[in-house]
C-alpha cells in the first residue's frame, strides 16, 4: 500500500486528487509543517528537502508533486496524454512557475517584513502573469491537455484552489474566467470531494504564531553575514 505524507497545502492535495482518482489504496501520514515535521530525522530521510508530499510505494520512495503525479501516471497507464511534450512543459511550468510565484506573493504581501513594495509588486506581478497564461491556454479547451482530464489539470486543481487566498482584495477570479471554469469542473468530481475531507482525517495546527514562523521561516534564524 502506497505510504503518503502530506499537509493540505496545494501541493499535496494534487497528489491526493489523484490519488482519489486512480483508487490506489493508500495510507495518509499527516505532515504538520507548522509544527516542524518536515524536518523530522525520519521524514528528512525520504525527503532531504523537508518538504511535502512524499510517497512511498513499495519501497520507492517519490518527492515533489509533479514528480509523484508523474511516477503514479505512468505506473497505472492513466491520465497522461498522448503529446507526451505538451504533459512535461505545462507540468513543468507549473511546478516552477504558478507555485513558486504565487507562494513567494503571498509570502511577501501577508508575512514579510518592511520594506517590502519592491517584492510584492515583483511576484503580485509575476503570479498573476503566470496564472494569466493558463487561462489563455485554456480559451477554446475543456481541459489543459484538449479534450482529455490528466494530471496537468489535477496539478492546476491544486494550485486554483488557492486563487481567493493568494488574490484576496485583488480581483480574484476576475481575470481568470477559464482557468475558474476548470477548477469549478473538478470540484464537481467525487474524487476531489474524497480527497477535500482529508481535512478531516487529521487536525494540523492553524495558528500562525511564533513557532509556526519558525518552522516556515528558517532563514530569519541564520545570523546575518
Amino acid at each position: 500500500m502506497i505510504q503518503f505524507h502530506y499537509s493540505l497545502a496545494p501541493n499535496p492535495m494534487k497528489v491526493a486528487l489523484l490519488l482519489e482518482e486512480l483508487g490506489l489504496p493508500y495510507e495518509a501520514h499527516p505532515v504538520d509543517t507548522r509544527k516542524g515535521q518536515q524536518f523530522d530525522p525520519a521524514f528528512a530521510r525520504l525527503n532531504p528537502n523537508n518538504k511535502v508530499p512524499v510517497i512511498v510505494d513499495d519501497g520507492t520512495v517519490v518527492f515533489d508533486s509533479n514528480a509523484i503525479l508523474l511516477y503514479l501516471s505512468d505506473k497505472t497507464g492513466r491520465f497522461g496524454l498522448a503529446d507526451r511534450g505538451a504533459l512535461l512543459s505545462w507540468l513543468m511550468f507549473i511546478a516552477s512557475g504558478v507555485g513558486p510565484y504565487a507562494g513567494q506573493y503571498v509570502h511577501f504581501s501577508r508575512f514579510a517584513p518592511e520594506p517590502k513594495e519592491y517584492a510584492v509588486t515583483r511576484y503580485r506581478f509575476e503570479a498573476k502573469r503566470h496564472f494569466g497564461i493558463l487561462d489563455a491556454h485554456l480559451a477554446g479547451r475543456e481541459w489543459m491537455g484538449g479534450d482529455a482530464y490528466s494530471i496537468l489539470d489535477m496539478a492546476l486543481w491544486g494550485w486554483a484552489r488557492m486563487v481567493p487566498f493568494v488574490f484576496a482584495n485583488d480581483g480574484e477570479w476576475t481575470d481568470l474566467p477559464n482557468v475558474k471554469r476548470v477548477f469549478d469542473s473538478i470540484e464537481a468530481r467525487p474524487a476531489a470531494a474524497r480527497a477535500a475531507a482529508l481535512k478531516d482525517r487529521h487536525a494540523f495546527k492553524t495558528e500562525f504564531d511564533d513557532e509556526a514562523r519558525r518552522h516556515m521561516f528558517r532563514h530569519t534564524l541564520q545570523p546575518a553575514g
